[in-house]
Formats: structure tokens, sequence, C-alpha cells
């Protein structure tokens, strides 16, 4: 829902009533990850996107249809058939999605979610979607311990989706969890959704040179918040990293060691030089971070582990460096450069082999499928 909040804040601030749709589960190749969402406005503008194309012409009517009525719908789409006119996903995946009607009624807190979003604060929206209770029933949870709404069964399900819903806010998560009526998580009759709208994950970049602008480039691309850093303040200037959110000029280990990162941190270590990305690297290999990964031939690269484990770093702390950086797409310019970083993110990031996809059998898409299987049986459409 992040990148349609704009304009359905819009909607919202003018009391419309629009359906609102949301990936809640995919299945094997599904398109779109949970949390994608369109909407569709009272005059049937349509923003956003749930499968790339495959379902949206019949969840548009859906989310029509829902406005009209007022009743929230999950409904599973699969794999279509033979006939072109079929709805499904040519992938063979499986998605849910939940379709809801939203107006400053029906989602009174939306307003309150967009400004945190936009200042960067984490919160974390649940809502019913299966099972008994009150399906569309929405609670905000937030990270200070402060919730609002019910989920409508009752104290002890809200204190336990508040549980676990800010943990997978400190991980970035979006899933459906399963509880029992009075929030038993041994038991899996209620299904609810839960959005984690978490800030942006950070690429710290350090070394202004011109590979740099290219990697900020394709990491804003991805998501990231990107902050370049070089103690050269001729070089370290917003206006050659354009890019980027922020441009420090400071020694890049005195940077580093003075700012947050954490489990969903990437460090790209550009400066190809020892006496910056030694002392950096020290400090990094020690670090909470996703990723860490320094420009340098191979050469350099082995110049620089033993200068590291003359600095007393371990074997496991090194094992988590990559150097020479990016996967081998043969890349010369900085741009191609960024392109295999951002590759070599993408590749850990879900577990892909880096090979091309006609050498590769099975699954496209790669990671872990929800904790909740797909039943054996599941209605087409359910609805409150």
């Amino acid at each position: 829902m992040r990148d349609i909040l704009d304009p359905i804040t819009k909607w919202w601030d003018a009391n419309e009533t629009f359906g609102l749709a949301t990936v809640v589960r995919t299945f094997s190749s599904a398109p779109r990850e949970p949390g994608a969402s369109m909407a569709v406005s009272a005059a049937g503008e349509v923003v956003g996107s749930v499968s790339g194309g495959c379902v949206e012409g019949a969840v548009y009517e859906l989310a029509g249809e829902v406005s009209a009525s007022g009743r929230a719908v999950l409904r599973r789409y699969g794999i279509s058939d033979n006939d072109a006119f079929a709805v499904g996903l040519t992938c063979g995946g499986i998605i849910d999605i939940f379709v809801e009607p939203a107006s400053r009624e029906r989602y009174g807190e939306l307003g309150e979610i967009a400004a945190a979003v936009r200042a960067g604060t984490p919160v974390a929206v649940a809502t019913v979607i299966e099972g008994p209770g009150e399906v569309g029933a929405r609670r905000i949870i937030w990270e200070d311990q402060r919730a609002s709404g019910t989920l409508g069964a009752g104290e002890r399900l809200d204190q336990a989706v508040d549980d676990d819903a800010r943990g997978m806010l400190a991980q970035g998560l979006t899933a459906v969890r399963r509880y029992g009526p009075d929030g038993e998580r041994r038991r899996d009759e209620l299904a609810v959704f839960v959005q984690s709208f978490a800030p942006a994950p950070r690429m710290l970049v350090f070394g202004a040179i011109d590979f740099a602008a290219a990697v900020a480039r394709a990491g804003k691309f991805l998501g990231y918040r990107v902050t370049v850093c070089d103690a050269r303040p001729v070089f370290a200037t917003a206006s050659r990293f354009p890019d980027a959110d922020e441009v420090v000029t400071d020694w890049p280990h005195r940077y580093l060691a003075g700012t947050s990162t954490d489990a969903r941190t990437v460090i790209c270590v550009l400066t190809h030089d020892p006496k910056f990305d030694v002392p950096l690297l020290e400090v990094a290999l020690r670090r909470p971070a996703a990723y860490i990964g320094a420009m340098g031939s191979r050469r350099t690269h082995d110049d620089r582990l033993a200068r590291l484990l003359e600095a007393g770093l371990t074997d496991a702390e090194l094992a988590r460096l990559r150097s020479p950086i990016g996967l081998d797409l043969g890349a010369r310019t900085p741009e191609e450069t960024a392109i295999a970083i951002a590759a070599e993110l993408i590749q850990l990031r879900w577990g892909g082999s880096g090979r091309p996809l006609t050498s590769t059998t099975g699954r496209i898409h790669h990671g872990q499928l929800p904790a909740d299987r797909v039943p054996a049986e599941v209605p087409d459409e359910r609805t409150a």
C-alpha cells in the first residue's frame, strides 16, 4: 500500500468511498508480494497493481462491487486454464487478495497511517481476513507499545497480535498469522493479515566516486534509503549524488561507528584504498548488516584480508565480506557495476542461483512460503 498512499489519501480526504485490494498471501510463482495493493475510486480511477496484469481486470470489477456492497471479500486466484478469457495467473502461482471498502468512516486510521509512513515512523496494520469474528476488523500497532482499534474477538487476541506484529515490524515482515478465537497460537481458525510499514532499509555507500553515483541510483530504485559518505569534502557533494538521500563528509569508519545499522542494512565499500577501507571494514564486519561488499581486484581483496586478519578479525567475521563486490556479469562501466551489485543483493535476499533462467528448472520466484500452508480445498470467495 505504500506506493499508492498519496492518491488514496486524497480520496480519503475528500470523503470518497473506494475499493482497496491487497495481496495477503502468495504461493509458488506469484507475481507480487504480500502487501502489494490496488485501489479503485468511486469514479473508476485505478492506482497500483496486485498481479502485474494477470487478474487486474477481475479485481477492478470486484473492488467496485465491494465499494457498493460495503462487504469485504477474500478471493483466491490460481492458474488460468486454456480459455483465453479465463481469470487466473499464467505464471502458475496462487494469490489471495483481500478487497475491502475504504473511506473516512470505514478506515478512519488511514490518515494517521499515511502520516507515519511519510515520517518514517514504524507502524503495523493488522486486519482480520478470514475466520470467526468480524472480517475486516482492524488494529493499528506502533513500535512504542501504543495500539488502537480492536480485532473484535477480545483483549487476548489483540494482545497476541500486538506481540507478533511488533516482532514482524522490527524485521519489516508482512504476512498472515493464524490464531484461535481468543488469540491461541496453537490454533488456526482465524487469519490476521499483518502489514508492516517499516522505514526503508539503509544502503551505506562509502567512497565518493563515479561508481558510487551509479550504486546510489540503483539502491534508490530498489527502495533503499541511500547515504553516500567520503572524507573528502570536494567530492562528497549533493550535486554529485542527486539520487542519494544524504551525502556525509566524514571519515568512513568514524561515520559508520556512530550510525545505526540493522539486519536489513546494505554496506558498499567503494573507497578502493586501504587507509579508508580497512578501518571501515573492521567496523562493518562487527556490525549487524544484510550485506557487506567491497570493491577491488582479487589481489586487492587478498591484501585486504591479510590486513584485516592482522587487525584481529576472525574467520567468521571475514566470511561475511562479499569481495570482489557484485555478481560476475562482466560489468565494466559504473552503471554495469551497479547492476552487478544490485543483482547480488537480490540474489541474497531471495536465494536465487545467479544463473540464467534458461539453464534452470523449477520455480522462478524464490523465497520461503508463508507459515500457513495452502489448504487442500479453498472456496473462491469468502464474504463478510
